[in-house]
């Protein structure tokens, strides 16, 4: 890590720290050891990384250069010249030969850049994060996923589609159906839309990489009503982790039928009260444990400053209980989906 990076780094936490946060959470936030925060500084100052530059002795199981020349010609050889290390090696074995372990050969490929996807095997891709998207107030920006309803068929399934507002956690749009498709999917958009009345502030939906979510007559129904569509990588669950989270809620209610729905009208009611419930019973923790409806609404307003009177008060009325301040119960102002961390956001500066 740079200099530069290491600063911008103690500058962060140094800020969080001023606004109240703990040096252990605000290290955590940067991906790094409280212990490395201090060693990274010297007499006030930021200091570069001392120990690429520290003198090391050299290993005494270091590979010797003819060892080293042995294992690229094993490499080398028509027989092995097709396959990876971890092929080789056994293969050697069974000849009752010992070149190097796995991991040098490994090593050695890679330092002499021969370390590379064989015949049509395309190389790994990294696949940038989704970029965050910054909500203000509800119905900017939605999420949304489909799930599995266990049907009295084995193998068959109902499907429940959710959308959620961001800002509010509140689910806007939910359907259950037989089928898994876009066609469904745009129709329950439209829906959701009409009903929130936000034709003209909803501008981002965010979805997983499947199918369904990627179809053309969504891409149309999106494009249509203005919509910017946003997707998780491949196989990253955590990119819609929103909708993931709502998900396991639903199924961890304890009058869920892990057995199954004996018919798609009996999920829909099951679904048409847990909706009900989440969105005006449920205390949401990302929300300061108002309900997803009180937030949407703007009612949460009211419900934390009563709150926080209350925690005043008592701290007033038994000051000696109370170490430090009462608990922070401001309203969050803007939630964001996908949100950076710290060193992402060094990297896309660099």
């Amino acid at each position: 890590m740079s200099l530069e990076q290491r600063q911008q780094i103690v500058v962060m936490i140094d800020q969080a720290r001023g606004d109240g946060a703990r040096l252990a959470p605000a290290c955590d936030t940067a991906e790094i050891d409280p212990a490395t925060y201090r060693r990274w500084q010297c007499a006030g100052q930021v200091v570069a990384d001392r120990r690429a530059t520290a003198q090391r002795p050299e290993p005494r199981n270091k590979l010797s250069a003819q060892e080293r020349e042995r294992v690229l010609r094993t490499c080398h050889l028509p027989e092995f010249k097709s396959l990876p290390p971890s092929q080789i090696v056994p293969a050697l074995a069974d000849q009752g030969r010992f070149v190097a372990s796995e991991s040098s050969f490994y090593r050695l490929l890679r330092e002499v850049d021969e370390q590379h996807a064989r015949g049509r095997a395309k190389p790994r891709q990294k696949r940038a994060k989704p970029d965050e998207y910054q909500t203000r107030g509800p119905n900017q920006c939605w999420t949304w996923d489909v799930t599995w309803l266990k049907s009295p068929v084995n193998g068959l399934f109902y499907y429940l589609y959710m959308m959620v507002d961001v800002f509010s956690r509140k689910i806007t749009a939910w359907e259950v159906h037989e089928t898994e498709c876009g066609e469904l999917a745009a129709q329950l958009l439209r829906r959701g839309v009409m009903a929130e009345g936000c034709a003209a502030t909803l501008r981002c939906l965010h979805a997983d990489n499947g199918a369904i979510q990627k179809s053309s007559t969504l891409r149309a129904a999106l494009e249509w009503l203005g919509v910017s569509p946003s997707y998780s990588r491949p196989r990253v669950s955590n990119d819609n982790a929103i909708s993931e989270a709502l998900f396991r809620t639903t199924k961890y209610r304890p009058d869920f039928p892990y057995d199954g729905f004996a018919s798609i009208e009996s999920a829909r009611q099951w679904c048409a009260a847990f909706v009900h419930w989440y969105n005006e019973e449920h205390k949401h923790s990302s929300i300061k444990f108002v309900t997803p409806g009180q937030r949407h609404r703007g009612e949460d307003i009211q419900v934390l400053a009563g709150r926080d009177d209350v925690y005043r008060q008592a701290k007033a009325a038994n000051p000696s209980r109370w170490s430090g301040e009462t608990r922070d119960w401001e309203r969050p102002g803007t939630m964001t989906l996908n949100p950076d961390n710290p060193r992402e956001k060094l990297e896309k500066v660099a």
